[in-house]
């Protein structure tokens, strides 16, 4: 049997959107800006003429971004994926999709776009790498559910999701340097704006080997998980399909894995 999980860690979890959407405000709502000054017509500066001049990446961008953070953040409720895994595979499909865009956009516009003021080759560097382990990430994530390995996708997930949310968490690693200190110089802000990312990769691995632990098996003990199939089937019918599994004479390659919280 499977080690239950505690009330308290499920009511941390049920609350993991909220913190996703609030992390994504200040990035979403700068994009917004920047998509109305596309649209009205906005008088172009210096600040904002490469955006002006190729402005298709920049709306793709911002576009993916919306529906990357939004609909991304409630495939980590785990009550919605329990009562609706239909919905959960049509939205994890489109976050899939969105990602892809918003990272593929992301390294189309560091390779093409001039570097804006305070981007160095440092921060280019780091944004061809995240921005590429990002798309990686997606994929592989895409790649592990389809081989049914719902521990791969789930961990891939939470890495590339992870990488796609920096941009909220550099602002709270820019903005008290700002406040307190003003403008960064060219290597503060590359290390300022790599610890963004540095940090949301180093949230998602611990919550990755925690969720992993829990609804593991206790020693000596294995716990079966569905096939994809019985996902999308009423709980009734689906605690059939798991126990239906559950015997010793069961040695088929993937029948015996940890179930994954």
């Amino acid at each position: 049997m499977t080690t239950p999980t505690p009330p308290c860690r499920r009511r941390r979890r049920s609350s993991w959107p909220a913190l996703f959407v609030a992390l994504s405000v200040v990035p979403l709502a700068a994009g917004g800006v920047r998509l109305s000054q596309l649209v009205g017509g906005a008088p172009v500066t210096p600040s904002n003429a490469r955006f002006f001049a190729a402005p298709t990446p920049v709306v793709l961008h911002i576009v993916a971004a919306f529906g990357f953070a939004l609909v991304g953040a409630f495939q980590f409720a785990p009550g919605l994926r329990r009562r609706r895994s239909g919905w959960h595979r049509v939205a994890g499909r489109f976050t899939v999709v969105a990602g892809l865009v918003v990272a593929l956009s992301g390294l189309w516009m560091t390779l093409f776009y001039a570097r804006p003021p305070g981007d160095g080759d440092l921060l280019t560097a780091m944004r061809l790498g995240f921005g590429t382990a990002m798309a990686f990430s997606l994929v592989a994530g895409l790649v592990a559910v389809l081989r049914r390995d719902l521990t791969g996708h789930r961990a891939w997930m939470v890495r590339g999701y992870a990488i796609g949310m920096g941009a909220g968490t550099q602002v709270l690693t820019n903005l008290p340097w700002v406040l307190l200190v003003g403008a960064p110089s060219e290597s503060t802000r590359a290390v300022l704006m790599g610890a963004g990312w540095v940090i949301n990769l180093v949230v998602a691995e611990v919550v990755i080997r925690r969720t992993g632990r829990i609804g593991q098996p206790r020693s000596g003990t294995t716990a079966p998980v569905p096939d994809a199939d019985s996902i999308d089937q009423p709980p009734q019918a689906r605690a059939l399909t798991v126990s239906s599994t559950n015997s010793p004479t069961q040695n088929s390659p993937g029948t015996w894995v940890s179930r994954p919280s």
